[in-house]
């Protein structure tokens, strides 16, 4: 027992004595720092990368840019000319991280060792010391320039201090070039460069307005300029390629006012910048994957899917009606896939994490939890709308009965299912309702279907003259237009399916070939055998219909 205490004491001093050494060892040793600027003012303070960043941004805002200098490591820069060049490098170095970077402080630990003290087996860096962190990653020829804060060891120094590196400072004025003030802003007075509400300069709140405006000006003149050329278009591909474009040609246009004019003329702070740059990010990738779904979609109408003028619900249009079905179901697929991949793209390429320091919202786990309970509902009837599609249990065309309402399958969106009633209305239905509701399906059934007159006729009524009516009706109804719709004559039957004090309940079977044009018929049907059964009971006597007193009451 005694041999194993001592080891683990043994281990616990060599820990001891290794871990302030580990924790000095994390820095980036330097020979001299900043020689030519001469002795730090007492408001720089450089021990944290908080206090550095601190003192930078006070330095800022004072217009302090020779005390601001101190915070850059200026190594690279001739001794003799650090005086000069570095408090100029420090105001190019502003500029860009106002414009940039929004610092998220919570990375910018308030200790010398930059420790993060929390964190999980998901934080590489959880429990050890820092000598770099990154502040922002912005692209550049030939490569991306980093902005970072590196905790440096001067020879002679008591105590490591955090700056802005040389590699950094090497980048500024590239940097400066690329994302500081435009041309434009600096001609501006230098009232309008003050920063007034909401940390914006004057010119901003003048700006953006003007930017809003010049995009709406530009999505109606690319809108009707559109609308000419559809105009004039000849063939259906061509006219349904020009309809399809139009969305995606209007964000483009706007992205593309947008991303010149935030470069070239209004350059905006961080502020507003945070949102303009993953806006055109995601006005790029929106604006070309709905071109390349309406192109698809206008290929598919004009090469594949049944013409405009197709009646869908006719009998000899079944094989129509799985083609336009399978096409909406190709539809949602390519919608779909389509969605994944401009999402994927767009969080990529905005790198949301980077411009709005919201790293929680933008890992995976959260951004799959906020953005499925938001699009719990759109998900849902997507995947229901795929799940008709592809099971076919109802087509585009189909007749089905839907709470009772007897309607024709219009459309099958992404969201909702079209049905077109009997008195051409239309019944708009949620897909996962439609999907999750029990619904009859004739044209799903055999052609050759029966349809049913159910008649309450008085007990006293003569069966067999109604058997000779019914079959002199049918084929009286078999002359006219409608008549075509009727199946073999020989299936049609009379039968007495029930009765009670009121009556009985006669069956009349109505064979017909086409389940779409069914009810038709039968209403067709069920008007010629009314009359006929008024005209016999007037002409020999007989009571046909019920009295308005039940038979047998008393």
């Amino acid at each position: 027992m005694l041999p194993l205490l001592r080891s683990l004491a043994l281990v616990f001093l060599v820990a001891m004595s290794l871990g302030p050494a580990a924790a000095q060892d994390a820095t980036f040793e330097t020979s001299v720092l900043n020689s030519g600027l001469g002795t730090p003012p007492d408001r720089i303070n450089r021990e944290t990368p908080r206090a550095t960043m601190a003192s930078f941004l006070r330095a800022a805002e004072d217009e302090d840019w020779e005390a601001a200098a101190h915070l850059l490591d200026l190594g690279e820069l001739p001794v003799d000319r650090q005086a000069e060049l570095g408090p100029r490098l420090a105001h190019q170095l502003y500029d860009v991280i106002d414009r940039k970077v929004v610092l998220d402080w919570s990375t910018l630990l308030d200790r010398p060792d930059a420790l993060q003290s929390q964190g999980g087996d998901t934080e590489a860096m959880a429990g050890s010391p820092r000598r770099s962190l990154l502040l922002r990653d912005l692209p550049m020829d030939p490569v991306p320039a980093e902005i970072r804060l590196n905790r440096v060891q001067p020879d002679g120094a008591d105590q490591p201090l955090w700056v802005f590196p040389a590699e950094t400072v090497r980048d500024v004025p590239a940097l400066h070039a690329d994302y500081g003030p435009s041309r434009f802003e600096l001609s501006l007075p230098p009232s309008m460069r003050e920063k007034t509400l909401g940390g914006l300069m004057r010119w901003e709140w003048i700006g953006l307005p003007i930017l809003i405006a010049a995009a709406v000006l530009l999505s109606w003149i690319v809108h009707r300029t559109l609308k000419v050329l559809r105009h004039h278009a000849r063939g259906q591909i061509a006219t349904g390629i020009l309809a399809a474009s139009s969305k995606p040609l209007i964000i483009a246009s706007v992205t593309a006012l947008v991303w010149w004019v935030t470069g070239n003329i209004f350059v905006f702070s961080g502020r507003i910048d945070v949102f303009v740059t993953p806006a055109i990010a995601t006005g790029v990738v929106t604006a070309l994957l709905l071109f390349i779904v309406g192109s698809v979609e206008a290929l598919l109408n004009g090469l594949v899917a049944p013409g405009e003028d197709v009646d869908l619900t006719a009998a000899e249009q079944a094989e129509a009606r799985i083609l336009a079905t399978r096409l909406n179901a190709a539809r949602r697929v390519l919608v779909v896939v389509v969605f994944l991949i401009g999402a994927g793209v767009v969080l990529s390429s905005a790198d949301l994490a980077a411009n709005l320091g919201l790293s929680l919202l933008t890992s995976a786990g959260a951004l799959t939890i906020v953005l499925g309970f938001a699009a719990r509902n759109v998900l849902g009837n997507i995947m229901a709308s795929l799940q008709i599609a592809l099971n076919q249990s109802a087509r585009v065309g189909d007749r089905v009965v839907y709470k009772g309402e007897l309607c024709h399958v219009e459309r099958i969106n992404m969201t909702f299912v079209q049905l077109r009633n009997w008195d051409s209305t239309r019944l708009i239905v949620p897909v996962e309702e439609f999907a999750s509701e029990t619904f009859s399906n004739w044209t799903l059934q055999d052609p050759a279907m029966l349809r049913v007159l159910k008649l309450k006729l008085d007990p006293r009524a003569d069966i067999d003259m109604l058997r000779r009516t019914f079959k002199e009706v049918l084929n009286h109804v078999a002359t006219l237009e409608i008549g075509q719709n009727l199946g073999d004559l020989d299936d049609s039957s009379v039968s007495v399916a029930d009765q009670d004090i009121f009556g009985i309940l006669v069956w009349f079977s109505i064979p017909c070939r086409d389940p779409n044009t069914s009810w038709e018929v039968a209403c067709a049907v069920r008007e010629r055998l009314l009359a006929e059964a008024a005209r016999i009971e007037r002409e020999t006597g007989d009571p046909v219909f019920p009295s308005p007193v039940a038979a047998g009451a008393v």
